[in-house]
Formats: C-alpha cells, structure tokens, sequence
C-alpha cells in the first residue's frame, strides 16, 4: 500500500529538477586527466582524419571501434604525443548501441587537450587475435610483430603486422 503524497512526490521531483538545473548552471567539468566525455567544448574528430589543428585548450575525441571479445583493441603507443603541445586525458568505454551486449562491439574513445603551440605526433595501434600476441585490454604486447609461431595441429600465424596509425596535431 502506498502512503505517499502527491504533494512529496512534487517537492521531491522539484528538488531534484533543482539540483540538476544548479549542476548545469555551474558548468560540471571533467577533473584533471579526466576524458572529456560528452562535453560540449570537446571537438569529436574522425580517426581517419591523421591531420588536426586545434588551439591551445581545446579538446578532441577520437573514437574507434574495437571487441573485447574476439581480442582486438585499440592502444596510444610511441610515438606518444609531446606534453608541451597536446596531453592525453584518457580513454572511455561505451558500447556503441547504448547498451552492452555479449560479443558486441564497443567504441573506444581517447580523449586529448592542446597545452600549447607547436607540432607533435602520436600513435594508436590496433591489435587483433591475428597481429598482436599477448595484449589485453589495459596491456598493449611488448612486441608488435605478428602472433607467434603455432603449435601442431594449430592453423599457421598471420603474417599481417597490426594497423598503425600516426597522428600529427598542430596547435596555433
């Protein structure tokens, strides 16, 4: 049996459309080293696009598509971006349908700021079951040649190295 006013119900709905109007009025950002999430002065970027300009403060996401499931991920590698142009704040999960699912596919966003002007470059690597042995979700492989040599009645190793992809951001 329900005992609750409808008066209660109203403060309390009013109390928390209070609290939320309060949280976007005061501009909740992300923590130092933090992604930038969905905040609306992060810039999203397309993970082909290898050329990008940006100013100093600005944000970027890069977003790229892997599945934990059949081992294949997406890691920041050397080259590794100079901190005097461009840090990295970090990488986020989220499933691309909103929603995980076993064996889907989720993407992967990294997340950057320009700290100052200048060039730099940066790397991701894209390992999969067939280019990269040993890696995980948090452990890129020590080497990234191709997966090593199989054991009897194994089918023979790939012999395609993982994608690599350089970035070069200029900061004006």
């Amino acid at each position: 049996m329900r005992t609750a006013s409808s008066s209660r119900g109203s403060r309390g709905a009013a109390a928390l459309a209070a609290a939320a109007l309060l949280a976007l009025a005061t501009g909740c950002a992300p923590g130092p080293g933090e992604p930038a999430g969905g905040s609306p002065d992060t810039a999203s970027r397309s993970p082909e696009d290898t050329s990008i300009t940006a100013e100093p403060g600005e944000r970027f996401t890069l977003t790229v598509r892997q599945n934990a499931s059949t081992r294949e991920y997406w890691y920041l590698v050397d080259p590794r971006p100079d901190r005097a142009v461009l840090v990295s704040r970090g990488t986020e999960r989220a499933p691309e349908t909103g929603e995980a699912t076993a064996g889907g596919g989720a993407g992967l966003t990294f997340t950057f700021e320009a700290t100052g002007k200048g060039t730099t470059r940066f790397t991701l690597l894209h390992c999969t079951a067939t280019t990269c042995e040993g890696n995980n979700s948090t452990l890129p492989p020590e080497e990234t040649s191709p997966s090593a040599t199989p054991t009897e009645g194994e089918a023979a190793p790939s012999s395609q190295a993982p994608e690599r992809i350089t970035y070069t951001v200029t900061v004006g």
